[in-house]
């Protein structure tokens, strides 16, 4: 993240209304923390909040297995959508999110299929 104070880091992670899981993923052989996912519960799916992860681990591919695990656990929760937030196809860290299909795209107000 940019130079956000604490108070700004809560209020975008920790402040909410809905019901927020804060997940980690520790490599089973080191017990290294790799990647942090937090997700909110909703009504009627898993929302991919925000995703962090070890970048020094070469061809980890992170956010693809924390989609991946997301859409276990909506199926775990018997939730019918995730929603994996913003994808920018110019940018290399959210472009992956392309690769899920099938999709909605929230354009113009309206969800168009993808």
């Amino acid at each position: 993240m940019d130079q956000d104070s604490l108070e700004q880091y809560q209020q975008f992670l920790l402040q909410s209304r809905v019901n927020t899981r804060l997940v980690e993923f520790v490599d089973p052989d080191t017990g290294i923390l790799r990647m942090v996912s937090v997700v909110d519960v909703v009504e009627d799916g898993l929302s991919a909040v925000y995703t962090f992860y070890d970048t020094q681990v070469a061809h980890a591919s992170f956010g693809t297995y924390a989609v991946l695990w997301q859409l276990e656990q909506a199926r775990s929760l018997n939730l019918p959508f995730l929603y994996l937030g913003y994808l920018i196809f110019e940018s290399s860290k959210m472009a992956y999110k392309a690769n899920f299909l099938p999709q909605q795209h929230l354009k113009n107000g309206d969800w168009t299929d993808f």
